[in-house]
């Protein structure tokens, strides 16, 4: 069960952020809106939300999944790959710390954003891409290690529509990934039943299950039909302005 999420509003240059979706510039206001609902969707799912203000020294700190790694049992601090993003962790570190008080963290010449880290039961998978690098990923399986969680590396630098491994993969429980077609035949994934996402509504996979809810990117009705059909209660949210930044569900919160 998920109690909490950490989450920060979109800062006023959001709209100067790292982005290659090429569907034009985010409307702050609607952004702002967009944020609000997702926040009131996570108090629908069960959990407090603890919201940080705006950073505008930051313009892509609204993603705040990036900057670390949360479970039940542990806290670990990530070393985000864009030279841009690398200072959101020290503010992330603050905030943390009245619920985690012991902090690990990567270190250089280590990188990984939150984004390539998906928890599947005991194991997590660990998407090396243009943010993250071998080294940071080495260095999260032997931090992972003492809490017996496995961590598997799955290469995704020639996957060009995924920006992150979560672009493209999500952890529903019940032993269920939801993975694009881009990702589906993947040997790392065996073993999990497959929920796939076709590529026309692939930006759909990055979904959050959350207790009893599956969070879900609003559009892709093949997709959220399939959902239903499994059993799941989804919340559909509009995402628009976030997705032009490269953003999805999953990024605009951490969650323990």
């Amino acid at each position: 069960m998920f109690t909490r999420a950490i989450v920060r509003p979109p800062a006023p240059n959001f709209s100067q952020g790292l982005t290659t979706a090429g569907l034009g510039a985010p409307d702050y206001e609607q952004a702002l809106e967009q944020h609000a609902k997702y926040c009131a969707a996570l108090v629908e799912c069960g959990l407090k939300v603890i919201t940080l203000p705006p950073d505008q020294d930051y313009a892509d700190s609204t993603f705040v999944e990036d900057t670390a790694v949360l479970t039940d049992h542990f806290a670990l601090l990530m070393r985000p790959g864009a030279p841009t993003r690398a200072g959101e962790t020290a503010s992330m570190r603050r905030a943390l710390a009245e619920f985690f008080p012991s902090l690990a963290s990567i270190e250089a010449p280590g990188t990984v954003d939150g984004g390539d880290v998906c928890e599947a039961g005991e194991h997590f998978f660990i998407g090396i891409s243009e943010r993250t690098n071998e080294a940071g990923a080495r260095q999260l399986t032997a931090l992972l290690a003492p809490f017996g969680y496995a961590g598997v590396s799955v290469d995704i630098r020639s996957e060009r529509s995924l920006l992150h491994l979560k672009s493209g993969l999500a952890y529903l429980g019940d032993n269920r990934l939801v993975v694009t077609e881009a990702l589906a035949g993947r040997a790392e994934f065996g073993g999990y039943e497959h929920v796939l996402v076709n590529d026309a509504e692939a930006y759909a996979a990055n979904c959050v299950r959350l207790n009893d809810f599956v969070l879900v990117a609003a559009g892709y009705p093949v997709f959220i039909r399939r959902l239903q059909d499994l059993g799941y209660r989804t919340i559909e949210l509009e995402m628009s302005e976030f997705q032009k930044m490269d953003g999805g569900l999953s990024c605009l919160s951490l969650r323990f």
